[in-house]
């Protein structure tokens, strides 16, 4: 086969396997799993031979007309470069570590083929973003996962939790997908063609008559897809949806599509001065507000959550100095370990029977009775802190590098402005991520108190993917000096000053929250353990389910609870409260939109019930009026419907005879 028709099967097996399981998961539910595994583990077989033949030379290009527009063409096109070929990879891994979890995750949920066959279409839909050279072809996928969205997370659709955060990942997402719409038309309107060669031709020759204007459309769609300030807030709410769900959309589909697809289209991006500027201010703010308010949440998965957005915000600033190389880099290497992060969390959640951080610092024993995910996760959050030797130590240098050789003018795509702005921000976060990856590890892994419950040993599908997604997360990053052959031919390899200080920073902030921590263990005590919810027996799934719905009746709030011996308040001190609750971004769009938009559906229904349902209640009761006046016309009798007759004619006689005398 050649490498085209190789390409084509890869987005194309998850998508007869999600087909195949809509129609066969009722009547055939013995081939629901093998439906959900084989072609998503096919497709990873498939797009690592596309990776190995294309090698990080020459794009491969092709393309066919899917139908006249009498305008600009839109054609089924592939583009496969480096980056495209290397995300496909990591999308099929995360993809097939999925679905292999699953099988043991939802083991007896009844619900099982739909989730499985929304996963799979799911991942077809990134591998359609991840190849595709044509914008409206990527349109398509684009809009796939967010629908998809909309039912995984809604998947526990019996708890309000799971209905308001499903509908909030979509309305947020298509507030941005609206203006990323208008985009896309005004972009292929300057370029004069959909195809991405033929968008980057044209912005390498000055094509673009408003680059501005476009590239801050695109943004607003990117800022909604890719989690970033100021549409970041669906989010966190997302978390109530299944954890593999989570891991899937954290680590390498949605949220990383907004992303890719600015490194796709970064010279459109580079061609204004003030969408980088832009682009460098949202990385900065989402960097640092999300690594606040993951230091200051209770749910565990929550933490993670801000976590990816404050990763994305790293890919980010990378692209905001120019250096999608970079970005992309640590969107692979970020993919590895967070969706390793996603999986050992639900595994801890199963064993402790909460999802609470709080609930967790108050047992013990709980690393001996999960083995695998605590070694596993320990490898994770140590890439998430960016410690040598591990992936996300390569990968975050990569970025700061970048925002160094910006900033100091050795680059010029972008301003030394973005450039600081990208550092700064940068280095303040490695600090706070430390801080707060060390908060989840000792809380969950290093209370006192009572014995950790026994829910009976996790199924080898959960922690076989463990081990496999620990392997990227440890050794990824020792690729670097191969890898900027693949993309644009940066280096990404680390320098003296950078790596210093990231990773000084990161240690003072492990340390520091170590300290917390032991200055806190006397005041933990005093604590009730709050919200246990799950029995011994319950699967995986289940245990979530009842961890996510009893948080808030356990301590009020879905986000926090009041845990004196909680090194992050302590750390955080009074911006506390404001960082467990977002900073009040939600409070301010239930003011600003919410409300508003509520209070003109209700002046819209009051006019609907009193004014026009008024017209429409008087033109029937008239009409009904009149009929009753007919009908008491209607006496069967023959003699006086003759003498009405009669009388009708003389009225009518004498009328003309007096129109006739008066002409």
């Amino acid at each position: 086969m050649t490498t085209t028709t190789l390409a084509v099967l890869v987005p194309l097996l998850p998508f007869l396997g999600a087909a195949a399981g809509l129609l066969l998961g009722r009547t055939a539910p013995g081939f629901t799993r093998p439906l959900a595994v084989l072609p998503t583990v096919a497709a990873l077989v498939l797009a690592v031979l596309v990776a190995v033949r294309q090698g990080g030379g020459q794009a491969v290009d092709a393309a066919t007309q899917l139908t006249p527009t009498g305008s600009v063409p839109i054609e089924l096109a592939l583009h496969l470069d480096g980056f495209a070929v290397l995300t496909a990879v990591l999308v099929g891994l995360v993809a097939s570590c999925v679905q292999i979890y699953s099988t043991g995750y939802l083991r007896d949920d009844p619900r099982y083929p739909s989730y499985a066959a929304l996963v799979s279409l799911f991942t077809s839909a990134m591998l359609l973003v991840v190849y595709s050279g044509d914008l409206m072809v990527l349109l398509v996928g684009w809009e796939v996962m967010g629908v998809c969205s909309y039912f995984l997370v809604g998947h526990y659709w019996e708890t309000p939790e799971a209905r308001a955060a499903s509908l909030k990942a979509f309305l947020v997402t298509k507030l941005g997908d609206v203006p990323f719409l208008i985009g896309l038309f005004a972009l292929a309107a300057d370029a004069g063609t959909f195809r991405i060669t033929g968008v980057l031709g044209s912005v390498a020759a000055g094509g673009l008559d408003h680059p501005t204007v476009v590239a801050l459309l695109l943004l607003a769609g990117v800022a909604g897809k890719s989690a970033q300030f100021p549409l970041h807030t669906w989010l966190p709410d997302a978390m109530a949806g299944p954890t593999p769900v989570s891991a899937l959309i954290h680590a390498a589909t949605m949220v990383a599509a907004g992303v890719y697809f600015v490194a796709r289209l970064l010279p459109v991006f580079a061609a204004s001065a003030a969408a980088m500027t832009v682009l460098a201010v949202m990385a900065a703010l989402t960097m640092v507000g999300s690594a606040l308010a993951a230091l200051a949440q209770d749910d565990i998965k929550r933490v993670l959550a801000y976590s990816t957005i404050g990763q994305l915000g790293y890919m980010t600033g990378a692209l905001a100095v120019g250096d999608r190389g970079a970005a992309v880099f640590h969107l692979l290497s970020h993919g590895a370990f967070k969706a390793l992060l996603f999986l050992a969390a639900g595994v801890v959640i199963h064993a402790a029977g909460t999802n609470s951080l709080a609930a967790m610092s108050r047992m013990s024993g709980l690393a001996r009775r999960i083995p695998d995910a605590y070694w596993t996760m320990t490898v994770a959050l140590l890439a998430l802190a960016a410690i040598p030797p591990f992936a996300g130590f390569f990968s975050k240098e990569a970025v700061l590098v970048a925002a160094e050789h910006t900033a100091l003018g050795d680059r010029d795509v972008s301003t030394a402005a973005a450039g600081w702005t990208v550092l700064v921000a940068g280095l303040l976060t490695a600090l706070l991520t430390a801080a707060y990856a060390a908060r989840l590890w000792l809380l969950a892994f290093h209370g006192r108190g009572i014995e950790a419950p026994d829910h009976g040993r996790q199924p080898l599908s959960m922690n076989a993917v463990l081990w496999v997604l620990a392997v990227p997360s440890l050794a990824f990053g020792l690729t670097v000096t191969s890898l900027d052959d693949w993309f644009d031919g940066n280096a990404l390899t680390p320098t003296t000053t950078t790596s210093i200080l990231g990773t000084g920073l990161a240690l003072i902030g492990g340390l520091v929250t170590y300290a917390a921590w032991r200055r806190g263990a006397a005041r933990a005590a005093r604590v009730p353990i709050g919200a246990v919810a799950a029995h011994p027996d319950a699967e995986p799934a289940l245990s979530e389910a009842e961890a996510i719905a009893t948080h808030t009746p356990a301590y009020g709030s879905i986000a926090s609870a009041p845990d004196p011996g909680d090194p992050g308040r302590l750390l955080l001190g009074p911006l506390h409260r404001h960082a467990a609750s977002g900073f009040h971004l939600d409070a301010v769009y239930t003011a600003l939109f919410v409300r508003p938009v509520r209070a003109a559906a209700s002046l819209v229904r009051f006019l609907d019930r009193e004014v026009v349902e008024t017209y429409v209640r008087g033109a029937g009761a008239t009409a009904g009026l009149l009929g009753a006046a007919v009908r008491r016309a209607q006496t069967g009798n023959v003699q006086t419907y003759l003498g009405v007759l009669l009388a009708g004619s003389v009225v009518l006689a004498v009328a003309a005879v007096l129109v006739a005398a008066g002409a």
